[in-house]
């Protein structure tokens, strides 16, 4: 055939083809077989430096170094000069150059400096193409497994507290299953959810915080299924520039969550177990004075013996818990593994309340060919917990609730008959004497879930990266409660049963591609685009039963109350995103996002995002480089960007509709409607965010800064608006109101000192964010979840609280009545300066802090010592000290601060004055707390069996710096709610904890 080709009259495309055979055969004539290897270093402390990857530039080779930092590349390629780039989380990028001729193995010996202030860290976010730090044009903040590895956290948000420039992020509850919010630049919607969106390992995971029992507001957030001892890293991003390719479900930002994976080498074992004990940190001053008054009324100030006893110390304990981790990992070149399991028990502070999580979670990634890498991970969970509702927010019942309504002058301990006694009057509001909750209630919560995710990433041109991601997570959590007949709560005295279950699922399906490549000497393009196809699947019954019959605990021994809810949501989107790299100096990026979701009407159901940043790394100009200034700032590039992003979260997915509920009347079946009143044409709550920063590195990188300002608007503000009683609704959701963020983040990390046995960090965090509600309907939006004392007022933040203040006199002193009493401020006064008319109600103070931040110093002492300590700081912001309200209540008087008017320091009625003048209840919560202090000791052991043995020893909360009266100002009673934050009543403290720990490596 070759010679009918040469001899015929062929079309010249013939001959083409056999000169394009004949470079290629001779090319694959000249290509030889090359094997590279060697042993990464630290370059300070000579120490070897595993999972650090090798990857041959110009092509899809690439190698990771073993658990001794050694790696083997072995590659068929043309004689020549190549690079080599070493990367590594924690040190910066390193280009090795090597020439490959007749020698067929190269043996190196690089080394890695570290990245001290991170300016030369790699971000992944919306594709499976690693970005400089340098590059983005917005800001995105890293937390790394260092980081958290001596938090002793039990959640991987409680792990992020105060690691975060622009995070605020509070633990409202000191249960042991914890209960986190976390806010990023302030809230972004009212009705709906503040939380950022997570995915971890490209697996969008549920962090729903289903109230399944009614606990007096506490809620777990399903985050603590994930065990932080499993992370490698987390990727926070902020800003709607840079969660606009996430689309509808990223108004609140997103937090990327990298796991585990095994590395290259011989199977390497770890295990590490803590034990931890966990207390009470202050408690409450509670009335020591052993008379009380005969009755309540003004005029009688008779007064009988009592004795006061202590309820703290027969509710609070000191807890003990365990914390137990083991993991193997290892693997080939071509195959990786890494299976880890945990177990962990945590006993709460008040008796009787604990809990407990086991898990077990496996990861494979395998290399199918040169450009092709299968991956595989699963993570199976399971938590139980013994749980102790306190009530206060829409019950009777409760542990706390009982003690801050109770007169602590009435013995609480069973009585000779075996019963407990009523701590409270029989003529006012009864609780439940709150022994007999710890000791009889039964509450209960048990989450079953598996978290799957299978990836494929191709690379079949050098440039070219495609992504496929199949993620699923489902979880199934039962709530089972009980109180039995005969009890001392008002409402459930015949008993009270409930089982209330939610099975949520959910799933991602991700397609992402990127090409990189370099137009010309000065240009370089990075482009990519993804779709995607997100389900979820809620289904939750609950079941109440009353007038209990005794000798059964399960609901079918009472009446039956049951409910039963389903939802389904799709969502469907894709993106673009195009990067311009103009000689190394100049970045501008541009995307678009689309979005169809299912919640909203046809005429709202698809919505754009767009997206621009830039970036301008100054310090790469040639002028930079050649003057004195680059001895000074060793890296200097300012950023802008703008972005917008939608909001899922506020609307459930049959809210747009008007909604029925069956009816039985006379025998005979019928609907009827509830009373929200339907709106299709309400559509996603959009919001549009301006950023600019700078990143800068001082004094050869041993100084780095991280500024932002932003400014984001939201608007389509998605409210339950009142109706007036014609329309035959109470109230129905539409998009009305506006909301504004403005704040400024600072990120400080320096190395003070830095040598071969010796190294100091230290990282400042400072973040401002000032909310502003505007357009609410009538001005003022009130929140029954906060007792009607929290409301959206224009032109005052999310969440101010709007209640009754002092009356005053016109110097403004507190005015008092004829009879020596404090009144709250009305519309009018008399002739003789009597508030009369109407009570009247303003903002009386703002949960929102000024600022927050964290001051955290590392110091390693040669290769054994390191010492960690983290102080956290929340400044500015006001609590409601409802907790007080109660207890300093002529009623109760379980608090010290009803002593004065039992002393007669104060009039009589005094207390009772008080208590409707909210004014009077709200304090100053700004703290300062010890968050995290440890020490642990390393003695490697590397001819032994043992390889390594890290003893630790550390505390959590072991002090805070404040002047709040009540038990802890972080906490809320409202749990993870948006707008109701900074409300205190009976909420369990945030306990002083210590655990000490040992890490075994074999």
């Amino acid at each position: 055939m070759i010679k009918h080709l040469l001899t015929s009259k062929a079309p010249y495309r013939y001959y083409a083809l056999l000169m394009l055979l004949g470079a290629s055969s001779a090319a694959l004539a000249q290509q030889k077989n090359y094997t590279i290897k060697g042993k990464v270093t630290d370059s300070r402390t000579g120490q070897s430096v595993p999972g650090t990857t090798i990857k041959l530039k110009g092509t899809n080779q690439s190698v990771s170094t073993n658990a001794n930092g050694e790696f083997t590349l072995t590659t068929s390629i043309n004689p020549g000069k190549y690079d080599l780039v070493l990367s590594n989380v924690g040190y910066a990028p390193t280009t090795t150059s090597i020439e490959l001729g007749n020698q067929t193995t190269l043996t190196l010996a690089p080394s890695l400096q570290e990245d001290l202030v991170r300016m030369n860290e790699v971000i992944v976010i919306g594709n499976a193409v690693g970005t400089s730090r340098k590059v983005l044009g917005n800001a995105v903040s890293t937390v790394n497994a260092k980081d958290i590895a001596n938090s002793n956290a039990t959640s991987i948000d409680q792990a992020l507290t105060g690691k975060v420039a622009g995070a605020l992020i509070s633990q409202n509850s000191g249960n042991p299953a914890g209960g986190i919010s976390v806010q990023l630049r302030g809230p972004s919607s009212i009705v709906g959810s503040g939380s950022p969106l997570y995915i971890v390992d490209g697996v969008i995971v549920n962090n729903s915080s289903a109230e399944l029992l009614d606990l007096g507001g506490y809620s777990q957030n399903r985050l603590v299924d994930i065990n932080p001892a499993d992370i490698e890293n987390f990727e926070i991003i902020k800003g709607a520039a840079a969660a606009a390719i996430y689309g509808s479900r990223a108004s609140n930002g997103v937090v990327l969550i990298t796991t585990k994976k095994g590395k290259e080498g011989k199977p390497t074992f770890t295990f590490s177990s803590s034990l931890k004990t966990s207390s009470l940190r202050k408690k409450l001053p509670y009335n020591t004075y052993n008379k009380t008054f005969v009755n309540t009324t003004a005029t009688d100030l008779t007064q009988t013996d009592v004795t006061r006893y202590d309820y703290q110390d027969k509710i609070f304990q000191t807890g003990i818990g365990t914390d137990n981790n083991m993991s193997i990992s290892g693997g080939t070149a071509g195959t990786k593994y890494y299976i880890s399991g945990t177990y962990l028990n945590n006993q709460g502070i008040i008796k009787n309340t604990d809990f407990t999580r086991g898990g077990l979670r496996a990861r494979l990634d395998q290399d199918l060919n040169p450009w092709l890498k299968l991956g595989a991970g699963m993570n199976y969970v399971y938590s139980h917990s013994n749980e102790m509702p306190n009530g206060g927010m829409t019950e009777a019942y409760g542990a706390l609730t009982g003690f801050i309504f109770s007169n602590n002058f009435i013995n609480p301990e069973k009585d000779q008959n075996g019963k407990y006694p009523s701590t409270t009057p029989v003529a006012v509001v009864k609780r439940t004497n709150p022994l007999e909750a710890i000791n009889n209630f039964k509450f209960a919560q048990r989450t079953s879930r598996f978290i799957g995710n299978l990836s494929l990433q191709a690379n079949p041109l050098e440039g070219l990266t495609l992504n496929y991601v199949l993620g699923f997570d489902n979880t199934n959590s039962l709530g089972t409660a009980y109180i039995p007949p005969g009890n001392t709560t008002p409402s459930y005295e015949q008993g009270y049963a409930q089982r209330a279950d939610i099975s949520t699922f959910m799933l991602n399906n991700d397609f992402n591609a990127s090409y990189q490549t370099k137009i010309g000497d000065w240009l370089e393009s990075t482009s990519g685009a993804g779709l995607t196809f997100q389900t979820e699947k809620n289904m939750s019954t609950n079941m109440k039963a009353t007038q209990m019959g005794y000798g059964g605990e399960t609901v079918n021994n009472g009446v039956v109350v049951p409910t039963e809810l389903r939802s389904d949501m799709n969502i469907f989107g894709a993106f673009f995103q195009q990067t311009f790299g103009i000689k190394e100096k100049l970045y501008l990026t541009g995307a678009i996002r689309y979005d169809m979701s299912s919640v909203f009407g046809s005429e709202n159901r698809s919505q754009f995002y767009p997206k621009v940043s830039g970036s301008y790394v100054l310090s790469n100009e040639q002028f930079w480089q050649n003057s004195a200034i680059n001895n000074v700032f060793s890296s200097f590039k300012i950023r802008a960007s703008y972005g917008q992003s939608g909001n899922l979260t506020a609307l459930s997915p049959f809210s747009r509709y008007t909604n029925y509920s069956p009816l039985n009347t006379g025998g005979i079946n019928g609907i009827i409607p509830t009373d929200l009143m339907g709106n299709e044409g309400v559509k996603p709550e959009r919001q549009e965010e301006f950023e600019v920063g700078t990143d800068l590195s001082m004094f050869h990188d041993r100084l780095g800064l991280e500024f932002s300002y932003y400014r984001k608007n939201v608007k389509d503000l998605l409210m339950n608006i009142n109706l007036t009683p014609s329309t035959g609704y109470m109230s129905q959701y539409a998009n009305i109101g506006t909301m504004t963020n403005r704040g400024m983040e600072f990120l400080l990390r320096g190395v003070p000192v830095l040598k071969e046995n010796f190294k100091w960090n230290i990282t400042a965090v400072y973040s401002h964010n000032k909310n502003v509600v505007n357009n609410v309907p009538g001005g003022i939006l009130m929140y029954t979840a906060g007792f009607g004392q929290v409301a959206a007022v224009n032109g005052s933040p999310l969440g101010a609280f709007y209640a009754t203040y002092f009356a005053r006199n016109e110097d403004g002193s507190i005015y008092h009545n004829a009879a020596g009493l404090p009144t709250t401020a009305k519309v009018g006064k008399d002739n003789n300066g009597v508030p009369t008319g109407a009570t009247l109600k303003k903002v009386i103070g703002d949960p929102n802090p000024d600022w927050t931040g964290s001051l955290i110093n590392e110091i390693n002492v040669g290769s054994k010592w390191t010492f960690r300590a983290q102080l956290d700081a929340v400044v500015g912001q006001d609590v409601f000290n409802f907790t007080r309200r109660v207890g300093d209540r002529d009623l109760y008087g379980g608090l010290a601060g009803y002593e004065p008017e039992l002393r007669g320091e104060v009039p009589k009625g005094t207390s009772a004055a008080l208590f409707s003048i909210m004014e009077n209840w709200i304090e100053k919560g700004s703290f300062v707390k010890v968050r995290e202090v440890s020490a642990s000791y390393n003695w490697a052991r590397p001819n032994s069996k043992i390889k390594n043995i890290r003893f630790s020893l550390a505390g959590r909360n072991l002090f805070s710096f404040d002047n709040y009266s009540g038990w802890d100002p972080e906490v809320n009673a409202a749990g993870q709610s948006n707008a109701v934050r900074g409300f205190d009543f009976v909420e369990v403290p945030l306990p002083r904890q210590v655990i000490a720990g040992v890490n075994l490596t074999f």
